[in-house]
């Protein structure tokens, strides 16, 4: 059975930091590219960042430059290191394992294998 359970998310001051966590299980991690998807209130999904499966990363405009996706294949996890954060970065968190090419375009629940999610909160 296909897992992923994401950890981390909070109530957070803007300019502050988390570090966003998702441990899977049921497939080989290690081939598979890794993302982070977000919803808003009231909003879409929003694709957010990749790690593909040649470590390679890559960033929406929205968080690039203060959000860092890594992970380790070893523990089959990957993070999500959410630096200066703003109002606007409001939303639910999604761990999703699919094509980082298909979901930046096209970000849909019908693609791969999806977390439960974790909510982050900007506010003052």
């Amino acid at each position: 059975e296909v897992q992923l359970v994401e950890s981390g998310g909070g109530l957070v001051q803007p300019g502050g930091s988390l570090r966003l966590s998702c441990v899977a299980s049921g497939f080989t991690f290690s081939s598979y590219d890794m993302n982070w998807v977000r919803q808003a209130p009231g909003k879409g999904l929003e694709w957010v960042s990749s790690a593909n499966n040649g470590g390679e990363t890559f960033y929406a405009d929205s968080v690039k430059g203060r959000f860092t996706i890594s992970r380790d294949n070893a523990k089959n996890t990957v993070y999500l290191q959410m630096n200066n954060l703003k109002p606007e970065d409001t939303a639910m968190y999604y761990c999703v394992a699919a094509s980082w090419v298909l979901l930046a375009k096209f970000p849909n629940r019908g693609l791969g294998h999806w977390g439960q999610g974790t909510q982050v909160t900007v506010s003052s």
